[in-house]
């Protein structure tokens, strides 16, 4: 998979646009700025754009093509990312509460192991932190606009109520949008989009 990504990464153009997803940069426009977790960011679209929003943006990926167009995308804007991390998310242990917002884009796991990481990322929300979710509803196999085609790769909204139980849930909806987000994301598409809330602490 590396390999697949770091072949699809090695062009030029910037496959899923330079532009941030447009859930994301809403989402995170209501929020106050703060440290912020981008799990399999790719080109960096949405690290680039958090962090010319006033952002402390960490990201990962485990492409080293990725990365370096994300620190390309972030030179021409001159804005600096905290961190760019190369690492597999099956082996990312992130610190306790240490981030405000952690926001899943696309992010598209298999079971066993989507569940161990979300639940590493929760536990790594700060209280009264943020995690916002856009993916693919299992419906996404009608459309050709992108995502896996493996059934058990797509999402529920059963799958996230179950892996985020412990957070309040601020937003959870079903939706089919037609999506223009660079060369593989482009068409109608059912998507699922969350944003969910840790308490508190008393």
């Amino acid at each position: 998979m590396k390999s697949l990504w770091n072949d699809r990464f090695a062009s030029d153009e910037y496959i899923y646009g330079e532009q941030p997803n447009v859930f994301f940069a809403e989402i995170l426009n209501r929020l106050k700025p703060g440290k912020l977790l981008l799990p399999g960011e790719g080109e960096g679209r949405n690290a680039v754009w958090a962090a010319r929003q006033g952002w402390d943006v960490t990201a990962i990926d485990y492409s080293e093509a990725g990365r370096e167009k994300a620190l390309k995308l972030a030179s021409r804007y001159k804005v600096k990312l905290s961190d760019y991390i190369i690492v597999d998310l099956e082996d990312y242990r992130p610190e306790a509460e240490s981030f405000d917002t952690i926001a899943l884009v696309y992010i598209h796991l298999p079971p066993a192991l989507r569940n161990k990481v979300h639940h590493r990322f929760v536990q790594a929300l700060k209280p009264g932190g943020t995690i916002i979710i856009e993916a693919f509803h299992t419906n996404q196999l009608q459309y050709d606009s992108g995502g896996p085609k493996n059934e058990d790769m797509l999402y529920t909204m059963e799958m996230l109520r179950t892996d985020f139980k412990s957070l309040q849930m601020n937003q959870l909806e079903y939706c089919t949008e037609v999506l223009n987000e660079g060369q593989y994301h482009q068409g109608q598409a059912a998507l699922l989009r969350m944003v969910a809330q840790k308490a508190v602490s008393a």
